[in-house]
Order: C-alpha cells, then sequence, then structure tokens
C-alpha cells in the first residue's frame, strides 16, 4: 500500500515559502476566503497541501498562481523558499512609459514658479 504524501498547513506553507511576512498574516487572507487550491475556496488557514497543489492568491495587487513542488520544514532564505514553488502567474501587463500630465511642461520635471504661473493662467482663459 502506498504511504500517503505529506501534507502541511496552508497558512504555514505561505509563511515558510515567503509570501507573507507574518503566518498571521497569510492565515488572514486564507481565512477571508481568498485563497483558492485547486480552483476550490479554502476556508480555514489549516487547509492541508501538499506537492503537486496549485494555489492562487492575490498579493500586492498581482494575482499570484503557483504550484508547491515541496514541503519545507522552517522559513529558510529566499533561495531556500523560492525552491518550494513553480511560479505559474500571467505576466503583468506592460506599463506605459510615461502619462504626460500637462504636454506644455513634458520632460521639464516639476514646474517652477513662472511656469506655474503661466498654467494658472490657461486654466483662468479655459473658465472665461
Amino acid at each position: 500500500m502506498d504511504a500517503p504524501l505529506p501534507k502541511q498547513r496552508l497558512d504555514k506553507w505561505l509563511f515558510q515559502a515567503r509570501f507573507f511576512k507574518t503566518r498571521s498574516l497569510a492565515a488572514k487572507l486564507v481565512g477571508g476566503g481568498h485563497v483558492r487550491v485547486n480552483g476550490n475556496r479554502a476556508g480555514k488557514p489549516a487547509h492541508a497541501v501538499g506537492p503537486g497543489d496549485v494555489l492562487t492568491f492575490v498579493q500586492a495587487r498581482q494575482v499570484r498562481v503557483v504550484r508547491i513542488e515541496a514541503l519545507a520544514e522552517r522559513r529558510g532564505p529566499a533561495p531556500e523558499a523560492q525552491a518550494l514553488y513553480a511560479d505559474l502567474s500571467p505576466e503583468p501587463e506592460p506599463k506605459p512609459d510615461h502619462v504626460p500630465n500637462n504636454p506644455a511642461f513634458e520632460g521639464k520635471g516639476r514646474p517652477d514658479k513662472r511656469d506655474r504661473r503661466a498654467l494658472e493662467r490657461s486654466r483662468q482663459q479655459t473658465r472665461e
């Protein structure tokens, strides 16, 4: 008979893989229903996960999709933590290089006193 695959608490794994700074932050996210394991919502921080499970969650306004490759014994250094998962996240959309606020001051940085007065005059002319 095959031995059961090793399992670990979801909040503990997220903490040890260095996705969250504290285990309580990871538990709060999982408890709030914001983490999915293999497409199903994980309702409690003690949800058991193991190698091969796919996790989906939001971290720093970015959707993260990771596949668990291994379990950890401790929260180790970053290279050790990165070996615990394979990142399957979609590529973030490219941001535009620069969005000008006012074409008159393009590339000049912050406007000086003369530029601010000229801007104020142009705004008053458009109001009239």
